[in-house]
């Protein structure tokens, strides 16, 4: 049986490899502000980041500050954010969102995780992608892709994102989080696929207990890689 110390070793070695496999591990939501990354998070539930940033431009531009968006009138909001899917919870969620920051915070986002909670809609994993790429404080977000690899690397039996982000916090250095988190990801669309990873074009696969769950031929693997816009996709 693995040990925590052993553990421990095994991810941070599996982070410098992705480290070196994708240097240009970013958040692939387009934002120039913590606003703009606020909404775009919320907007990408259950929607890729690559049709949000096709909707987020307009958004942005039409109503430009929390106060702007929430005045909004329902129905031209939910127009502009319909091709997110789920577009009545989300304007929803948009409206009541930015009124509390109006309220609350002056229209202004907070920079900690205590208060970001505290607005309607948004939860752990959406404050720690606010932190950690609009305010550089360091968060380890579970999202679908990053809860699906920690198991398969046995770094968390969990389910609940929660606990799984508290296992990981555990096995990654607090300054590496934010990036572990992009990495991850970026593998998760690209190589680590949901139903068939491309388990022999894997740069962690020797690192890996569960390699062999999916393509172990390296010729056919490499083909199942996803690289520039079908990535964003996935």
């Amino acid at each position: 049986m693995e040990t925590q110390l052993a553990r421990t070793r095994r991810a941070r070695r599996v982070h410098r490899i992705l480290a070196e496999s994708y240097p240009d591990a970013h958040c692939e939501l387009d934002f120039s502000t913590p606003l703009q990354l606020l909404v775009a998070t919320i907007l990408s539930a259950q929607c890729t980041d690559a049709r949000v940033n096709t909707v987020t431009p307009a958004l942005f531009a039409r109503y430009p500050t929390a106060a702007d968006l929430a005045a909004a009138d329902r129905a031209e909001l939910e127009a502009v954010v319909k091709p997110t899917g789920f577009f009545r919870a989300k304007a929803d969620s948009l409206l009541r969102m930015s009124a509390r920051l109006v309220e609350d915070f002056g229209g202004e986002v907070p920079g900690r995780l205590e208060d970001l909670v505290t607005l309607p809609g948004v939860g752990r994993k959406t404050a720690n992608v606010v932190l950690g790429d609009a305010f550089g404080v360091p968060g380890i977000t579970v999202d679908t892709h990053v809860g699906r690899l920690s198991r398969r690397l046995g770094f968390t039996e969990h389910e609940d994102p929660v606990k799984v982000e508290a296992d990981l916090a555990r096995l990654i250095e607090r300054s590496g989080w934010t990036m572990f988190n992009h990495r991850m990801i970026f593998h998760g669309r690209r190589t680590c696929h949901s139903r068939r990873p491309a388990c022999g074009a894997c740069p962690v696969s020797r690192l890996c207990p569960s390699y062999g769950i999916g393509e172990s031929d390296p010729v056919a693997a490499a083909k199942l890689v996803k690289r520039g816009p079908a990535a964003a996709l996935a």
